[in-house]
């Protein structure tokens, strides 16, 4: 394992195994981030690309907020939230629309039915409406204000009285007879203001725009569809962006080690090393994305669901389960590295064809023991027959036997 570390730390920073000079090193490094930042910019953009559950489905959770409230406003409150106060502002279906042109999939037509209603809703006379309670209700907490500051100075006041401390010498505003009328005055404006409030609201819950939207919020065979498409949706959504993103970077790994083997056969350095780095950078936020979708995707869910099942409220042992889980799946990618891009016996065997360096891959003669470019000794012993056989390839060339054993 440390010797493919040293390996993977060798070909990021030497060409044709001479090591950088400071500039280059920096300049590599500044390409790589450069790189990098456009590579998580980009799957970004392709991850949000196909249309997210909620995108999809911008009715479902207003539509179970109102289904879910038990207060005697709830249907004012769903109204209220369906009127915009800017008159330059589009249309809620021309909304939902414009997001079906920006994204891969479809608005639920349920959804664009809502909108609808939404903007029959959503006209001056409905929003004059919400004007005036807006207004009487910020004077209706105005003096709610006002009383509570009375009230608090009520007691030192009515002391005063009773003591009848001379009005020159009192801490408070006014008299206890005054600040009585006060609060009596404003409870009478409050209650008054609040039936104005009720009597608006009535107003415009009794127009045929609004008992219709509310008719049809009610109808839950509208929605119920809506509540399964949109939690199906909601679990699949992780597993559609991990396919987007692979999509977006399997052809980007594929170009990047094409590139790195080609140019490591001619010997090309600079394309070599650049390449190399490409092809790391490349697979970090793959890796990263990879771990990211264990932990929220369809796995998961999977895991969840038989954990729940098996023992009840014992979910804390789904954390368990990923602690075992998530090092298999790292010691695969391992694998998969030292077996198709840090593979040292295939790379050996097809330098010695060619009659390069094991190390440097440099040309050298048939039989040379030493590189003469980088001083790499290429034969071990094989433990069968004792003669020289060269290093990492699987079988001696004297004897035939097996050289997995062997070390270099």
């Amino acid at each position: 394992m440390l010797n493919k570390i040293r390996q993977f730390w060798v070909k990021s920073r030497k060409i044709n195994n001479q090591p950088l000079n400071k500039v280059s090193l920096v300049v590599i490094i500044v390409i790589d981030i450069f790189i990098l930042i456009n590579v998580f910019t980009g799957l970004s953009d392709i991850s949000t690309w196909y249309i997210s559950p909620y995108q999809a489905y911008p009715c479902y959770s207003p539509w179970q907020d109102y289904r879910n409230q038990d207060n005697v406003d709830k249907d004012f409150n769903i109204i209220n939230s369906s009127l915009s106060q800017s008159p330059d502002q589009p249309s809620q279906e021309q909304i939902y629309q414009e997001v079906e042109q920006r994204h891969l999939g479809k608005v639920s037509p349920t959804c664009l039915e809502y909108s609808r209603y939404q903007d029959k809703i959503n006209n001056p006379q409905n929003q004059e409406i919400i004007k005036s309670i807006e207004q009487q209700q910020a004077k209706v907490n105005q003096l709610t204000e006002t009383n509570r500051q009375i009230r608090a100075e009520y007691p030192a006041t009515l002391l005063e009285k009773i003591a009848e401390l001379p009005r020159d010498q009192s801490i408070s505003l006014v008299d206890a007879a005054k600040a009585k009328q006060n609060l009596d005055a404003n409870n009478r404006q409050i209650s008054t203001l609040k039936a104005e409030i009720t009597q608006l609201k009535t107003q415009i819950l009794t127009k045929p725009e609004s008992a219709n939207f509310i008719e049809f919020l009610k109808q839950d065979n509208n929605f119920k569809p809506v509540e399964v498409n949109y939690q199906r949706a909601l679990f699949w959504y992780p597993s559609i962006q991990l396919i987007l993103q692979s999509l977006f970077l399997v052809p980007l790994i594929l170009i990047a080690f094409s590139v790195h083997k080609f140019s490591d056969r001619r010997e090309y350095g600079l394309i070599s090393l650049i390449s190399w780095h490409l092809l790391v950078i490349f697979f970090i936020p793959l890796i990263l994305k990879v771990f990211e979708f264990l932990q929220v995707g369809v796995l998961f869910q999977f895991i969840f669901n038989i954990v729940s099942r098996i023992l009840g409220g014992l979910l804390f042992l789904i954390s368990y389960v990923y602690i075992l889980l998530i090092p298999v799946v790292g010691f695969g990618i391992i694998q998969v590295f030292q077996r198709v891009i840090l593979n040292t016996k295939a790379q050996a065997i097809r330098r010695v064809q060619e009659s390069r360096c094991i190390n440097c891959a440099k040309k050298i003669r048939n039989h040379d023991a030493y590189c003469p470019h980088c001083g790499y000794y290429q034969y071990v012993e094989c433990p069968n027959c004792h003669d020289l056989t060269y290093k990492y390839l699987p079988h001696c060339y004297h004897c035939g036997a097996s050289q997995d054993s062997t070390t270099s």
